[in-house]
């Protein structure tokens, strides 16, 4: 089993606390139960941009979880490679309607944001590992050649 050259077992762990901290931030603002009633009181629009931004922010976040859960599992040798490229491929969402965000407390505000900069991370990892050959040396092994090169470079 060929491992990425951009994501490693250590890297995935330490999202996926990341990931988890987050949701359950996510968790805790959304929870809906009078969260609508006291954001907005009688203003139906607000209200609208809190349920929508709520349902962004929480999917957002559990395909973000999801596709962590995938790399764990290929790391742990229970997905291959070709099920992880076929079935692990991170789902693209919209970034907030500014308008409805504009609507928002800035805590909430600055949360919905923070999920959209750690799924933009997790694009970037995907994207990353996706276009990779799985023949080309590791970017370390690269990274060795080239130094070797050099006049008295030593590794």
């Amino acid at each position: 089993m060929a491992n990425p050259a951009s994501i490693n077992p250590r890297i995935v762990e330490g999202l996926y606390c990341e990931a988890l901290v987050l949701s359950d931030e996510v968790r805790a603002t959304f929870a809906l139960s009078g969260r609508l009633d006291l954001a907005a009181g009688d203003d139906d629009e607000t209200q609208v941009a809190l349920s929508c931004e709520a349902l962004r922010t929480t999917t957002r976040m559990m395909h973000a979880v999801a596709w962590l859960l995938n790399h764990r599992a290929y790391f742990n040798g229970e997905l291959s490679e070709f099920q992880l490229r076929r079935y692990g491929k991170l789902a693209d969402f919209p970034e907030s309607d500014p308008r409805r965000l504009a609507m928002l407390e800035p805590k909430v505000r600055g949360l919905i944001q923070a999920t959209e900069r750690f799924h933009a991370r997790l694009k970037r990892l995907d994207n990353g590992w996706r276009e990779r050959d799985p023949d080309a040396p590791s970017a370390i092994a690269t990274l060795r050649a080239r130094l070797s090169v050099v006049p008295g470079g030593r590794i």
